[in-house]
């Protein structure tokens, strides 16, 4: 005959008198209180919240990808709208925070800074040489304009490295390039007014070639066309009065 033995398991942490008289006596520690697991409650699933805007707004560029398949934008047509704006303003924020200077290359960079460029971005080449007065005076002018419109792409390269055997008599030049296409060569100071160009003299000719400058918060290029050539105006205008009033005076 087979003996069967029971082993009784009260709830774990559960203390009854004698345990209680037992430890009160020193004979045996006190029992641990009983575990409580923290209380239940459901983890918020991304599938449960609601797809307003303020939503789609916390997204990045890949997450915005990612919600083209997403079941439940199929069917809000404005929400499809809105997702494919932000992803063209979250674009368009990274795309400028890459320029703001002038950034010096090599002739191996030339075809993937320049030509490779993105259809919708202005490059502008200065072709220069160190020592050289009139390189030295246009590069002053130019870092002045890429500060200011950061959402042109403004790069210097030393013309010997660009061109082989490219004449110093023939510097500074600027190459602008758009969509892999040179749309204007401007060689030597004369394009700019001379030796006493100023940015706003090099901006006027820039703008003059196409909508080739952009601000960091423009999103209108004609626009920024427009206010380059009303300043340049208004400069012409106010050294005239000037030079008036100095004839006047003699």
């Amino acid at each position: 005959m087979s003996d069967y033995h029971f082993v009784y398991k009260d709830v774990e942490g559960t203390s009854t008198q004698w345990d209680d008289i037992q430890t009160k006596l020193g004979n045996r520690p006190a029992k641990p209180a009983p575990h409580k697991p923290p209380a239940w409650s459901p983890a918020e699933d991304e599938r449960d919240q609601v797809k307003n805007k303020e939503w789609m707004s916390t997204k990045t560029v890949e997450e915005l990808e990612d919600l083209a398949d997403d079941p439940d934008l199929d069917d809000d047509r404005f929400m499809e709208e809105y997702r494919k704006k932000r992803m063209q303003e979250l674009t368009e924020k990274t795309r400028k925070a890459r320029f703001g200077s002038v950034v010096s290359i090599t002739g191996s960079d030339f075809i993937r800074e320049v030509s490779q460029a993105p259809p919708d971005v202005w490059v502008v080449v200065h072709l220069y040489k160190d020592g050289n007065p009139n390189s030295e005076l246009l590069g002053q002018c130019l870092d002045d304009l890429a500060t200011k419109y950061t959402g042109t792409k403004f790069v210097k390269i030393v013309s010997t490295d660009c061109i082989k055997d490219y004449p110093d008599f023939n510097l500074p030049t600027l190459l602008v390039y758009n969509n892999t296409n040179v749309k204007a060569t401007l060689v030597g100071l004369q394009h700019y007014g001379g030796r006493r160009c100023t940015p706003e003299d090099v901006a006027f000719k820039l703008v003059s070639i196409g909508p080739v400058l952009l601000g960091p918060n423009d999103d209108d290029r004609e626009a920024v066309t427009e206010r380059v050539r009303r300043d340049f105006l208004e400069k012409i205008v106010s050294k005239l009065e000037q030079k008036e009033a100095d004839s006047d005076d003699d």
